[in-house]
C-alpha cells in the first residue's frame, strides 16, 4: 500500500474552491501524537480543543466543527474511531461523539507500517504540508502540532512533484520586478550583492493552484510574508495594503509594522511589470485573510478651507 499516495489524495469537502485543511490538519495532529507516544489513543474531547484551535489559525475564516474531521477521516483509510457503545465512530454530532467517549488514532495497518518504516512519517507530514500549506507556515505548523521532521524526505518530494513542478526562477523574477524591497515596508536589505530577508510571496498558494507567475508575486520580507499568509494583511482594490481587525498590536513596533500599514499603495511593482492580479488577490481576500480590514487613517483637515 502506498501510503504517500494515500494521504496525498485525502476526500476534502470542496464548494466554489474554497479551502478545507481539516483533513490534513487532523492527520498532522495525529502523526505528531503518534510521533509521542506510537500506542496512545486520542479522545476526541481533547482533540476537539486542539483542533478548533488549529483550524482558527491554519483554516479558511468560516465555522466550522473539529466533529467531521475526526468522524470523515475514517472514509481514507489512515484513522480509526471507536467508542464506549461499540462499533466505530457515532457519527459527527459532537453530543454524541462526547458522550460515548469516542477514541480515535492511526489505522491498524498504518501504525504497523509506522512502525516498521519509521522515515515514512516524516514524509507523510511532508507530502501534507507541500499539498495544503505555503512553505512559510511548514515550521510553524509542525511545531503547534509536535512534529520533528527530519532534514530530507525524498519519497515525499517525488509524489508532489510528479502533480506540478515549482518554477525555480519565480523567486528571482518577483524580487527583480519589486525592484528588491518589500512591497508593503519597503525594507530592502542586502549582505554584500545578495538580498537577505526578501521572499517571493504567492498570492494564491501554490498549492491551490497559484501560478507561479510575477502577477501572482509579492517581493515581501519574511516578517510581511508570513503575516501575509497568516491572514494578517493582504492586498485590497487600488493595490493597497489590508490589515485584519483581529490583529492586535499592544506596542509601538506592531503599530508601526503592521497597523500602521493600513491602506498604504503597495511599494512596487517597476514600471512594465504587471502588478497582482485581481483574480488572485481575490482568492487571497476570501480564503485567507482574517475577518474585515481596519480603516485607513484619518485624514487630518476637515476639507471645508476657507478661500
Amino acid at each position: 500500500m502506498d501510503w504517500l499516495e494515500r494521504v496525498a489524495t485525502l476526500r476534502q469537502w470542496s464548494r466554489d474552491g474554497v479551502r478545507a485543511p481539516h483533513k490534513p490538519l487532523l492527520l498532522l495532529y495525529a502523526l505528531g501524537r503518534f510521533q509521542e507516544d506510537a500506542e496512545g489513543q486520542l479522545a476526541y474531547t481533547a482533540v476537539e480543543s486542539d483542533l478548533r484551535q488549529l483550524l482558527v489559525e491554519y483554516g479558511p475564516a468560516r465555522a466550522t466543527t473539529p466533529a467531521y474531521p475526526f468522524h470523515h477521516l475514517v472514509s481514507d483509510g489512515v484513522w480509526e474511531v471507536r467508542s464506549d457503545r461499540g462499533g466505530g465512530s457515532p457519527g459527527t454530532g459532537v453530543r454524541e461523539l462526547r458522550a460515548s467517549r469516542a477514541v480515535g488514532r492511526l489505522a491498524p495497518e498504518l501504525r504497523v507500517a509506522l512502525r516498521r518504516e519509521p522515515a515514512l512519517l516524516g514524509r507523510m507530514a511532508r507530502v501534507l504540508l507541500d499539498l495544503h500549506f505555503p512553505p512559510s507556515l511548514h515550521q510553524d505548523l509542525c511545531d503547534a502540532v509536535g512534529l520533528e521532521l527530519e532534514s530530507a524526505e525524498t519519497a515525499a518530494v517525488s509524489v508532489t512533484a510528479r502533480r506540478r513542478q515549482r518554477d525555480r526562477r519565480m523567486r528571482e523574477l518577483v524580487l527583480t520586478a519589486y525592484e528588491y524591497q518589500c512591497a508593503f515596508c519597503g525594507y530592502d536589505g542586502m549582505l554584500d550583492t545578495m538580498p537577505v530577508g526578501l521572499e517571493a510571496a504567492h498570492v494564491r498558494w501554490w498549492a491551490f493552484d497559484g501560478p507561479d507567475d510575477v502577477d501572482n508575486g509579492l517581493c515581501l520580507c519574511s516578517l510581511h510574508h508570513k503575516l501575509f499568509d497568516r491572514g494578517v494583511l493582504g492586498v485590497g482594490d487600488g493595490h493597497r495594503v489590508l490589515v485584519s481587525q483581529h490583529f492586535v498590536g499592544r506596542g509601538s513596533v506592531a503599530r508601526e509594522h503592521v497597523t500602521a500599514l493600513a491602506h498604504r499603495p503597495l511599494i512596487g511593482p517597476r514600471p512594465g511589470a504587471p502588478s497582482v492580479s485581481a483574480d488572485h488577490r481575490s482568492w487571497h481576500a476570501r480564503q485567507v485573510f482574517r475577518g474585515s480590514p481596519r480603516p485607513g487613517p484619518a485624514r487630518s483637515g476637515s476639507g471645508s478651507g476657507s478661500g
